[in-house]
């Protein structure tokens, strides 16, 4: 009887080459967390945006990597200590591919979204358009890494691409709603009606700073601060109104009537001095903007007038508009000009007759 049964278990050829395989795992993963950890810290110091990128998307793809070289460690130890196995031969291989190519993949996939989301912040037509991108982008990538996959693994792929044409068009009877989204989602983003962070109102009435454009819907912050979803078939189908282009500047015309005994000259030249003050003195005012009085009707009561205004923004409009009428109607005060009160005339004589006619007597024949 042997003296040393756990020495000669401890021997096994087997044992052996997995402890092989997982202490190679457990060293490459530790090397790999302490230099990886220190190189996004020097990087992160950098200002340079590809590096960064590199590095936040090599996490994942070093780890199927180690784990890559772990099977192929624990294939070489295996074959060093003269062990043979159909399993090893059937599947190692195999593995190995897999683990490589879904490295590549991950690889690619990360890099691609974190550059999407990168340049998104700098660019206006690249951040209305980031959740469609990042769709298309991964679906592309995947579709071709599961296909690369599928041959890597034998299975072959001319039938699987021959039936997608049929399975394309179920699914696209299937999703026709959601498809028509997806499709007018990029529309969108190609034509650019609207974008990330305008202030836009839409046919059905609804108006509010876009938040976001998905691949099937529009998310829209109305003023009260709620959330309206709109899905893009009935943004791209609609009338919109996008205060926020061209640009974000926008006339604000404010109505004033005058008494008619008024001097229109004199009206005007304290109007546009109110207005000018107005438009240099308030946060929100276009200083520059040449601002410009037309009296258009003469109303029932009144000489009306429009004063142009300028606002930086759409939201900005309900402030300057506040700040002129008060400014104006104490200037008016003092200069002594008129906003007179809506007049309604009574005919006196057509009412007599009526009163008259309503207290006649009948005829005596009814009595």
């Amino acid at each position: 009887m042997d003296k040393f049964p756990l020495s000669e278990h401890l021997l096994n050829p087997w044992v052996i080459a997995t402890g092989t395989a997982l202490a190679t795992l457990l060293l490459l993963l530790l090397i790999k967390r302490l230099i990886l950890g220190r190189a996004v810290a020097v990087v992160g110091r950098s200002r340079f945006t590809i590096d960064s990128l590199i590095l936040s998307a090599l996490s994942w793809p070093l780890t199927f990597l180690i784990l890559f070289v772990a099977v192929a460690m624990f294939k070489a130890a295996s074959a060093q200590l003269g062990l043979s196995s159909a399993y090893i031969t059937t599947y190692a291989a195999p593995i190995e591919y897999f683990l490589l190519i879904l490295a590549i993949i991950v690889f690619v996939d990360q890099f691609c979204s974190g550059a999407i989301d990168a340049y998104s912040q700098g660019s206006e037509s690249l951040r209305s358009s980031r959740s469609i991108l990042l769709g298309i982008t991964r679906g592309i990538i995947w579709g071709l890494g599961l296909l690369i996959l599928m041959g890597t693994a034998g299975i072959s792929i001319t039938p699987v691409v021959a039936s997608l044409g049929i399975t394309s068009l179920a699914v696209a009877l299937a999703l026709q709603p959601t498809l028509g989204n997806f499709f007018s989602g990029v529309q969108l983003v190609m034509d650019k009606p609207i974008r990330v962070g305008d202030f836009i109102e839409i046919e059905s009435g609804e108006q509010g700073f876009v938040e976001r454009i998905g691949w099937r819907s529009t998310w829209i912050r109305m003023l009260p601060n709620n959330m309206v979803i709109v899905p893009n078939s009935l943004i791209s189908g609609s009338k919109i109104i996008n205060y926020y282009y061209p640009e974000k500047e926008l006339s604000v015309p404010v109505e004033v009537g005058v008494h008619y005994s008024s001097d229109l000259d004199h009206v005007e030249r304290v109007t546009l001095e109110v207005a000018r003050h107005v438009l240099k003195t308030h946060e929100w005012g276009v200083d520059d903007y040449k601002t410009f009085v037309l009296f258009h009707t003469f109303d029932s009561s009144s000489i009306n007038l429009t004063v142009m205004l300028r606002a930086k923004e759409y939201f900005n409009r309900f402030w300057i508009k506040s700040a002129f009428l008060k400014a104006l109607h104490k200037r008016y005060a003092e200069e002594g000009i008129i906003i007179p009160y809506p007049i309604r005339a009574i005919n006196l004589d057509q009412e007599q007759v009526r009163a008259a006619f309503e207290k006649r007597e009948p005829p005596e024949h009814l009595e």
